[in-house]
């Protein structure tokens, strides 16, 4: 416990504490104040600020006692630089974003970073209304992902992905994406096998916003119904704060680069900042 209080603190004074202080909380009322807090933010909103979501979580695999090797830390940092305003054609905007996602072995002598993944990116996005109503957004990404090691443990891909999603109604929002690969890693050749050629899910939140839940799957490649699946649950501890408490379900292949084609079932509890609306995936 004290090996993970000490990465907690650490993951707060150098990530959480400057995006709080950055957070910009749109309160939302009714259907009409969304819609007109949306539009300000994709028009006049800051340039800088998250992107997907930003956790910080600890768990074991389920049904197994805990031990020092199915247990650990995982956090992500994600962040998007939109490079335009929304005056581009079809009143889209260009975006940079980089995502960086971490599994800590905290619980092993000497406390090693098992897997990091640098995801860097650049986008092209198209958000659309219909009168006072959102409907979603599409998006054309261009990404890296690698782990940045050498030799037999590296791991490197590219893809191009076409992201959409929608919001049916303030409490629930569906989202989907499809990418094609430009595999260049010469050890993960087959990671579509196992990371999957699309994902899709849902997520649904209480009217009071207080509480949100999700679901996203990952089919791996083949005709065979084989998902990756992550479930995750929020809480928002107060409306004057963008700190949540947060859980995730990770069942599957491909969770980090370098173990990808190793099942993992992990559930892990922590914190979590969510940007403004709704989340990237």
């Amino acid at each position: 416990m004290k090996r993970f209080a000490l990465a907690l603190v650490i993951f707060i004074v150098t990530n959480v504490i400057p995006t709080m202080t950055n957070a910009q909380l749109v309160p939302v009322s009714d259907q009409t104040e969304f819609i007109d807090s949306l539009k300000q933010e994709l028009n006049y909103g800051p340039f800088f600020g998250l992107y997907k979501d930003n956790y910080f979580t600890v768990g074991t695999a389920p049904f197994q006692k805990p031990t020092s090797m199915n247990s650990d830390v995982k956090f992500q940092i994600s962040l998007a630089i939109r490079l335009t305003k929304a005056t581009l054609p079809w009143n889209s905007f260009i975006f940079l974003t980089y995502t960086q996602k971490t599994f800590w072995n905290v619980f092993q002598n000497s406390m090693p970073m098992r897997d990091i993944n640098f995801n860097p990116a650049i986008g092209w996005s198209k958000p659309f209304f219909n009168k006072d109503r959102y409907l979603g957004k599409l998006s054309l990404i261009l990404e890296h992902e690698s782990n940045g090691k050498d030799g037999d443990a590296s791991r490197s891909w590219n893809r191009i992905s076409i992201y959409g999603s929608t919001i049916i109604d303030e409490w629930l929002m569906v989202h989907a994406k499809y990418w094609i690969p430009i595999i260049d890693g010469m050890n993960n050749k087959d990671i579509l096998d196992y990371y999957g050629i699309f994902q899709g899910g849902v997520v649904t939140t209480t009217h009071n916003k207080r509480f949100s839940f999700g679901l996203t799957w990952l089919k791996r490649k083949g005709w065979n119904l084989n998902f990756n699946t992550i479930w995750d649950v929020t809480w928002k501890v107060s409306e004057k704060t963008n700190l949540n408490l947060f859980a995730q379900y990770y069942n599957g292949y491909g969770e980090n680069l370098l173990d990808y084609n190793q099942f993992h079932s992990r559930l892990r509890v922590g914190i979590i900042f969510k940007p403004e609306f709704f989340s990237e995936f």
